[in-house]
């Protein structure tokens, strides 16, 4: 039987090699990478063809795929967010990515994505508070313990400097799971039990909760002058975090308003509402970080060009590490006119 050719092998990052991959780089250096990489394509912004996200909703969740394109390489993201998978013993999020070249359409990697989405979300928060949470910002409080919560705390600590971080979540065992996993990462670690304790002295405030409904992790009466808030636990229709009068206090900065009105905080206020484009403070098209009593607020959904950017620095990261399976994915007839002829070569 003949082999395929090497042209129509795709690498396939699996979920052990994306995870041998992250301890050979290194998670600070990782989040860094792809913090760097993300910031990149952000600063090229209007090269990409963009559309929110193509989301199939039932009661039980969401399937969505993410597309995007800077016209050479185009990348997908399938994911899905299923709340009660929790208790069921499953992830709630999973995912995998493809890219592939503009010019001929084939396939030049395919990855997980569900481990690497939770390093390109904590890279983004981080990315975005560098720019915008206040100066010499040490300590942020991590509200929703869940699986998010480690890479958001190290993302922080890499990206931004964070030195403490206080953790609250409903279900004490989700704070014990996250403060054992973050021993011996370099960070200050307090346990709180409430929501209230937890923000004290925190100048970062990270919202991270899984439930998939209209809900109030912060009142309005919680939040003081000056802090950042880094809110991505609301991510779909009919899922908020955060009590309206928050965002009436704000500047609110998003990734992609058609997608961040229909899905983000920002669905609670009127169409017009102004928000600012986070590659516009970027490349210094808008500003930031005026004040220092100003509150700003990151509307954080995820968008495709986020995973693209993930995925091409894992591609950039493969030579020479052999983390990956080469995928007999593409048909390769010797006459790409014949797909019956290749056919053949599997007769008995």
């Amino acid at each position: 039987m003949t082999q395929p050719s090497d042209k129509a092998l795709v690498p396939f990052v699996s979920v052990d090699h994306m995870m041998q991959l992250i301890h050979r780089i290194g998670i600070g250096p990782m989040l860094q990478g792809l913090a760097e990489y993300i910031e990149a394509d952000f600063r090229r912004w209007e090269l990409f063809d963009k559309t929110p996200r193509i989301a199939s909703h039932s009661a039980e969740g969401v399937i969505e795929l993410m597309p995007t394109s800077d016209g050479e390489v185009y990348g997908f993201k399938y994911v899905n967010g299923h709340p009660k998978n929790t208790r069921e013993g499953l992830q709630t999020v999973t995912a995998f990515g493809l890219l592939a070249d503009v010019g001929n359409g084939y396939p030049v990697l395919l990855s997980e994505m569900t481990i690497l989405t939770a390093l390109r979300t904590a890279a983004t928060s981080a990315m975005v508070a560098k720019h915008l949470a206040p100066k010499g910002a040490d300590t942020m409080a991590m509200i929703g313990n869940g699986a998010q919560s480690e890479f958001q705390s190290l993302a922080m600590k890499a990206i931004c400097g964070l030195t403490t971080v206080r953790l609250y979540d409903t279900d004490p065992a989700a704070t014990r799971k996250c403060a054992a996993n973050l021993a011996g990462h370099g960070l200050t670690v307090v346990s709180c039990t409430t929501p209230e304790e937890a923000i004290e002295g925190a100048q970062i405030l990270t919202t991270c909760t899984a439930d998939k409904q209209y809900a109030t992790i912060l009142t309005d009466n919680m939040v003081g002058s000056g802090v950042h808030i880094n809110a991505i636990g609301g991510d779909c229709p009919g899922k908020t975090e955060l009590a309206p009068a928050i965002l009436h206090r704000s500047d609110i900065f998003v990734e992609f308003p058609p997608q961040t009105r229909i899905e983000g905080e920002i669905q609670q206020l009127d169409a017009d509402h102004p928000v600012t484009e986070l590659w516009q403070v970027m490349t210094g098209a808008a500003p930031g970080r005026v004040s220092d009593r100003q509150i700003t607020l990151f509307d954080s959904v995820g968008f495709a060009i986020e995973d693209f950017s993930a995925l091409r620095y894992v591609r950039d990261q493969l030579a020479d590490t052999g983390l990956y399976h080469a995928l007999d994915l593409l048909a390769d007839p010797d006459d790409p006119r014949d797909l019956f002829g290749m056919l053949q070569r599997a007769a008995p």
